[in-house]
């Protein structure tokens, strides 16, 4: 009996965490118990992006996407779609604007603007069984290459096609390719870098769990390319799914002699292993995760000499992210033209995005390059939460800096984030509105960055940290307007003094948020205001004489006993001793206690 139904189950991690193991144990169990399990499969896929609707369930070939899927709702599922072939209306998804519900997901609003290449097979296929990727062409680039095409002819593809390095930099792939080539040496490596740290982003993790292949079969082309016959992936360790499917792949591939010696029956031989980072940032920095893969401190060298030339073990070595590798095999089977034709003019290609922060669809997402941010903020994102002000975006995680509105219609690419003190980064894309403090924002990066800063050179390991430290002072109240002047003058010199990437860009939110939000710093140390009251060392919580009836209630919940008066008379909070803890404010029943606003 033939499949009549395959009903495709998203597990990557978000799903995971929102119980879609349970969703796949429950629908095995109850169509093996109704006797279908010969007609009907049940496929655990990647990630299909729109996490803010998971766990996501799709039913092929019926096309219809069913959104937040739980273990109880699994029966209807089976009994209404699967047996009597009528839609469950109350799982599809709903536009917030039209009130209507939509089962084909691409023609919801989230999918609409996306074109995914990197992503193509997320969501699609099982990433634990090889021969669902061999099905939709997997594997054929890399036979083209060893079978037909010169390592130059490869590298020249991918140096024409524009394709640009997506791990922050944007150093064009085949150059950085055809550097290694010509390093003289008998030994060279290949390093995937899939230490995705900034917060916020999970690009890689999700195209690691949804189609490990597909870079797995890159690393073997850009090793044919090179010369190399090693590859190493680097992760790090806090992403056990992305290694398990990851481990899985590397095995089937072997047993299908995709990869270790004579591929594809030619003499070209190209194995990879698995080296677990344990989460320091600053091994995102090529030169850094090479010490590590080493068994070194994680610290960056000092370059030149560049990788290309001496990486790791001191051999010629190619790095390239997981997003970077992922477009190769598509690049080579469509071509470079193909490739070259998406995008911008110096931007070629797609992107993803993590989307996250005060948006409404929270997710991952593939973009032509060129697509502006008011397209992804309002168009693929739905807009802002709770019918919020849109306030900033902030790309490129700790490295990058803020984009207000009157920016909104920038093109996403590398020049245009450059331009207007941003950066493209690896992917992280987080949208604040009007109740984000800008001051404490760019100290929430300061304390990741200063903390996760190698202590190699003096302007990374002290500048970040007294950076860290005068914001702290600024939004606990305690800033001066000098502390504003050494932000100004300390961030350059740590920018310019800095050894590696991680210190160079870290004053960019301090930089950034200043250029912007000048007069939400004035408004720090001048005024001793925080203007969204986020900053708690600033708060004052008071009492309106006119509304407090000396109930008490205030003064009995206060764990510093800060509030004083006599029972039915008006209590004053003395605002020297006050933690601002909120307690007040819960416990009066007459809107007596004032909030910072």
């Amino acid at each position: 009996m033939s499949i009549r139904a395959n009903v495709m189950v998203c597990t990557g991690t978000g799903c995971v965490a929102s119980g879609s193991d349970r969703v796949v144990d429950r629908l095995n169990e109850l169509i093996k118990a109704r006797g279908y399990d010969k007609e009907v499969q049940v496929v655990k896929t990647g990630c299909f992006g729109f996490c803010e609707q998971g766990p996501i369930v799709k039913i092929e070939p019926d096309d219809v996407f069913y959104v937040r899927v739980e273990e109880d709702d699994v029966e209807e599922l089976i009994e209404e779609h699967i047996i009597k072939g009528r839609r469950v209306e109350r799982l599809l998804y709903k536009d917030p604007e039209k009130s209507e519900t939509i089962e084909k997901h691409e023609k919801m609003p989230f999918y609409k603007k996306q074109l995914r290449i990197a992503l193509r097979n997320c969501g699609l296929i099982n990433p634990e069984d090889i021969y669902e990727y061999i099905a939709l062409e997997g594997y054929e680039a890399l036979g083209k290459v060893v079978s037909d095409m010169s390592q130059e002819e490869i590298i020249d593809i991918i140096k024409k096609s524009g394709l640009r390095g997506r791990g922050g930099g944007g150093f064009p792939t085949g150059l950085k390719w055809e550097f290694t080539k010509k390093a003289k040496d008998d030994t060279k490596y290949i390093i995937c870098n899939a230490d995705e740290g900034d917060p916020g982003a999970f690009m890689d993790r999700s195209i690691l769990e949804g189609d490990p292949h597909s870079v797995l079969e890159a690393m073997a082309i850009a090793g044919y390319a090179v010369g190399a016959q090693h590859g190493l992936i680097y992760i790090r360790a806090e992403y056990p799914l992305a290694i398990d499917r990851l481990n899985i792949a590397i095995n089937q591939a072997r047993e299908l002699n995709l990869l270790g010696k004579n591929i594809f029956g030619t003499d070209f031989n190209f194995d990879i292993e698995l080296k677990l980072g344990a989460g320091a940032f600053v091994c995102g920095e090529e030169t850094a995760l090479i010490n590590s893969s080493e068994g070194r401190r994680g610290e960056p060298r000092y370059k030149p000499p560049y990788p290309a030339n001496s990486g790791l073990w001191g051999k010629p070595t190619c790095v390239n992210n997981v997003e970077t590798f992922a477009n190769v095999p598509v690049i080579v089977l469509k071509g470079a033209d193909w490739f070259s034709s998406i995008g911008s003019e110096k931007s070629k290609g797609t992107k993803v995005f993590a989307l996250a922060g005060k948006v409404n669809n929270v997710g991952l997402i593939e973009i032509p390059m060129g697509t502006t941010l008011r397209e992804i903020v309002f168009d693929i994102g739905g807009g802002i939460q709770d019918g919020r002000k849109f306030k900033a975006v902030q790309t490129g995680g700790p490295s990058g800096g803020v984009i207000t509105e009157e920016n909104l219609d920038t093109p996403i690419d590398y020049d245009s984030l450059n331009a207007i003190g941003s950066m493209m980064g690896s992917g992280g894309l987080i949208v604040m509105d009007d109740s984000n403090c800008m001051v404490d924002i760019a100290k929430f990066y300061l304390d990741f960055t200063q903390d996760e800063s190698c202590g190699r050179c003096t302007p990374c390991r002290i500048g970040t940290k007294r950076i860290y430290e005068v914001l702290n002072k600024i939004t606990n109240g305690e800033g001066e307007k000098e502390d504003l002047d050494i932000l100004k003058q300390l961030s350059p010199m740590i920018k310019d003094g800095s050894l590696c990437g991680l210190g160079q860009t870290a004053p960019n939110p301090v930089l950034s948020t200043m250029k912007y939000f000048w007069d939400e710093y004035i408004a720090h140390v001048e005024d001793k205001v925080c203007p969204t009251g986020s900053c708690k060392g600033l708060a004052k919580f008071k009492i309106d004489p006119e509304k407090c009836v000396g109930c008490t209630a205030c003064a009995r919940v206060c764990p510093v006993d800060c509030i004083d008066g006599e029972p039915k008379k008006t209590y004053v909070i003395d605002e020297s001793r006050c933690i601002k803890c909120g307690a007040c404010f819960k416990a009066c029943r007459f809107d007596a206690v004032i909030k910072p606003k």
